[in-house]
């Protein structure tokens, strides 16, 4: 029997593209069965919609405007994705912007990973690439990357399942270097599914 994935995604989706590429190829034994945004017009519900795949459109700013905060938020996402997802494998966040918190990882233990565009201990949080490549033109680091890692409520710090470096090169722009990032995600994202299914 297949295995069963839902992805997370904030934007365009194009790491959950390359998990649907897979999926359709054979390559992944798998298929997503849900797919999460907490942004409406994210790209990526469009990819969802035209795979065919469900998907739940879940925005915290409701729960920030009213007081309900995070943990409630969290809490109440875990129970949308346990009703829309049952026997769930695997709970990909593939460009998810938000930090999970123990409502919602207690709820799915050790099945859920995070794709992350820095190479472990390196520029947690956002906008990693584009720190990476500010280090790089500084003389800081040659080289940055990619990883796949177990969720945990610490940002950006748990397990880590597979990494990949991407040099920087001498004339690169950030439209270079973000361009192979992503082409390293792509590719890095199915082979983290692949590690995580097979444990």
């Amino acid at each position: 029997m297949s295995a069963r994935l839902v992805v997370f995604i904030s934007g365009s989706g194009t790491n959950l593209q390359a998990i649907l590429n897979a999926c359709e190829s054979g390559r992944l034994d798998a298929e997503v069965v849900l797919v999460v945004s907490n942004r409406k017009d994210a790209y990526g519900l469009v990819r969802a919609e035209a795979a065919g795949v469900p998907t739940l459109y879940f925005p915290l700013k409701p729960y920030r405007d009213d007081g309900r905060g995070r943990a409630q938020y969290d809490a109440e996402l875990a129970a949308q994705v346990a009703s829309a997802a049952p026997e769930l494998d695997l709970i990909v966040l593939a460009g998810w912007m938000h930090v999970l918190s123990a409502p919602f990882l207690d709820r799915f233990p050790d099945k859920v990973i995070n794709l992350h565009p820095a190479l472990p201990g390196t520029f947690a949080g956002t906008h990693a690439i584009e720190r990476a490549y500010t280090a790089f033109q500084a003389g800081e680091i040659r080289q940055s990357g990619c990883m796949v890692h177990y969720v945990i409520p610490e940002v950006d710090a748990g397990p880590v399942i597979v990494r990949s470096i991407v040099p920087f090169r001498l004339d690169d722009t950030l439209a270079d270097f973000e361009a192979r990032m992503h082409a390293a995600e792509h590719h890095l994202i199915v082979e983290a599914i692949e590690c995580s299914l097979s444990s």
